[in-house]
């Protein structure tokens, strides 16, 4: 066949009536194929895009990739140091979970999406995006099949529907992948072609921005009141530190294991911050970062006095991990209501997005150290990410 007919038969390939002809039908590959093939480059663009994002909105990647892994692999994933094996497993857990999302639905639902053009593919993906992390976060992760709680509790659901955003804006690829080499319409070939060079420009941009990141130049400081920021960076700052400090005495003293690698990812998730924090506050104000005075520490909430990190630094074997759930969760609640401060103020859009998950992680870390689980860590999530603590 020479080219002028095989560019008839792509331009002619959808009949007014919406129906294919049989040559057309002939020319389409396996839905199944295609899905496969659009759930690896989704996955691996939502992959790349995470980890270049994470650290302008004040995450972690790496604690983020571990919290991932815990999902299958429980607290073996969870160290105080995010291990590569940890960071492994949790991308290699989070392609499989948005390779699976694209076999759903191009596949199972392919009967009614298969056959779809570009930009109703996207109008489409958009909404599946929410349905798709809405599952992952309040069903399929905290209760079947999985089962684990710390996920839902330790990220707020907005992470996830980010990531899950990242994944679905590649599904229009698929209106190309359908189709054998050469024979797509020409206008889904000139749509997917605009749409890749775009998704390359993204990567592109994010990867310059955080190379620049890397060495300490983030964007400039964009808030309304310099002093209240640099005051909050400070404050949870050595506030964190405390924590930190807090968190290593539990990972080596705890007699429940569980409770032992929950203080680990203490250590891990407010170490990540205050590495964020020291990167901003020398990227957007150019100076060395002033400790907190005596008087200052002791003015924030939660902040613990010698005589309680005395006490649980010699408290009795058999009462520590009282005394130690009892003592974080004080110092816990002290960083919700600094974070909620900010999340509520006009400080710099990066520091309040960053505020809103410590205060949903540290809230969420309160809950697993009193046990909870099933139903109810959902119900308690989904409180902290919406609820006010500021009093």
């Amino acid at each position: 066949m020479n080219a002028e007919p095989r560019l008839a038969l792509s331009n002619a390939a959808w009949r007014t009536d919406g129906s294919v002809p049989r040559a057309a039908k002939r020319r389409r590959r396996s839905r199944w194929i295609a899905a496969a093939e659009l759930g690896l480059i989704s996955s691996t663009f939502s992959t790349i895009v995470s980890q270049l994002f994470a650290a302008r909105i004040g995450r972690d990647a790496a604690v983020d990739w571990m919290t991932v892994a815990s999902i299958p692999a429980r607290d073996w994933a969870v160290s105080a140091e995010p291990s590569w094996s940890a960071i492994l497993a949790g991308i290699a857990f989070h392609q499989w979970a948005d390779f699976s999302w694209a076999l759903v639905f191009f596949g199972v639902l392919g009967r009614w999406t298969a056959d779809l053009r570009p930009l109703t593919i996207l109008l489409l993906a958009l909404p599946w995006a929410v349905f798709s992390s809405s599952m992952e976060w309040f069903v399929l992760v905290p209760l079947f099949p999985f089962w684990q709680p710390l996920f839902t509790l330790q990220q707020p659901y907005w992470i996830g529907l980010l990531v899950h955003s990242s994944s679905a804006v590649m599904y229009p690829l698929f209106a190309r992948l359908r189709w054998t080499r050469g024979a797509a319409p020409e206008r889904d070939v000139r749509f997917t072609s605009a749409w890749t060079t775009g998704a390359l420009a993204v990567m592109m941009l994010l990867g310059v921005v955080a190379l620049f990141g890397s060495h300490g130049y983030e964007p400039p400081w964009m808030g309304r009141d310099r002093d209240a920021d640099q005051t909050y960076i400070r404050h949870m700052t050595a506030h964190h530190a405390q924590g930190i400090e807090l968190a290593r005495i539990g990972a080596e003293r705890a007699q429940d294991p569980h409770l032992r690698k929950l203080a680990m990812l203490m250590v891990a998730s407010q170490s990540g911050e205050n590495r964020i924090f020291e990167t901003w506050w020398l990227s957007w104000f150019d100076t060395e970062m002033p400790d907190c005075n005596t008087e200052e520490r002791a003015a924030m909430p939660g902040f613990l006095t010698q005589a309680a990190m005395r006490q649980v630094k010699t408290a009795p074997a058999d009462q520590f991990d009282t005394v130690f759930v009892e003592t974080m969760s004080k110092h816990h609640a002290g960083a919700v209501r600094m974070a909620d401060q900010m999340w509520h103020s006009g400080g710099d859009l990066r520091l309040r997005v960053m505020a809103h998950a410590i205060r949903h992680e540290q809230q969420g870390e309160i809950a697993l150290m009193h046990g909870a689980s099933g139903i109810a860590a959902v119900a308690t999530a989904f409180r902290n990410m919406l609820g006010d603590n500021v009093n």
